[in-house]
């Protein structure tokens, strides 16, 4: 049997296991807030063309109308003035888009602070427990915010002095980024970095250095609590845009049974 069929063997018997990390795409889907003078993405939006009538009597279709960085999202190397050079999201390599993935699991430090920062230290404690980060694979941050993504209000965490949602150090994203064979971070909150990275030096660091670096970026990712911390394989499906610094992704794991 080859390679592939016994990949497709395993999927119909679940012996692999296909989990979605994707959240559902709708108007209400949480956006990132920036604030003024700054401009701001768009929720999603459909237009309708036609349904079953008149304007088109066998056929439903809608025009699309929202921002590349919308609901769980794929960012590309361009997207930061420190990869203005590098990559846009056409021009991710289609073998990038199928890679190894461990998940850092902090989701009980981020319940108690949801400012809490992911540090050097926290990885390679990590990395002593379950081995050495995957070449060429994406570090997965769990920190449970994926039960907030269907209310706004909550999943943004915001106050008078801005967003509080769990990210990464400014020390550690610049390691992640320059020391580290990882392809990229992705995270379950709607930005890489954390809610107040605006403060950081340099401010949003997580975008700075591994978008700087040529990696990337994933958010508003849903389900990692079911992913293994290591073994899990991803799929990440953004659109080809020509000249577009990320897109909305659909992302799959495949997670092998027990």
């Amino acid at each position: 049997m080859s390679v592939l069929q016994d990949l497709l063997e395993a999927l119909r018997s679940r012996r692999v296991e296909v989990v979605d990390l994707t959240a559902p795409l709708h108007p209400g889907t949480p956006i990132l807030q920036l604030p003024e003078p700054f401009a701001n993405t768009i929720p999603l939006r459909l237009e309708e063309i036609s349904r079953y009538d008149d304007r088109g009597p066998a056929w439903y279709w809608n025009d699309i109308h929202t921002g590349e960085h919308t609901g769980t999202h794929f960012d590309a190397p361009v997207h930061w003035v420190t990869g203005r050079d590098g990559e846009d999201i056409s021009q991710v390599p289609a073998e990038r888009l199928v890679a190894p993935a461990v998940v850092l699991d902090f989701a009980a430090e981020s319940a108690k602070d949801p400012d809490f920062l992911l540090e050097i230290s926290h990885v390679r404690a990590w990395e002593a427990e379950h081995g050495p980060l995957p070449d060429g694979g994406w570090l997965l941050y769990r920190t449970g915010w994926d039960a907030r993504s269907e209310d706004a209000a909550q999943f943004l965490n915001a106050d008078e002095n801005g967003p509080h949602t769990p990210g990464i150090s400014a020390e550690c994203a610049r390691w992640l980024a320059e020391e580290t064979p990882i392809l990229g971070v992705g995270v379950e909150t709607v930005g890489t970095d954390a809610g107040g990275a605006h403060s950081f030096d340099p401010p949003f660091p997580c975008h700075s250095f591994l978008l700087g670096a040529g990696k990337y970026g994933l958010t508003q990712l849903q389900n990692l609590a079911r992913l293994p911390a290591t073994g899990a394989v991803v799929i990440t499906g953004p659109l080809p845009i020509v000249g577009g610094s990320g897109s909305p992704a659909r992302v799959l794991a495949l997670v092998e049974g027990e």
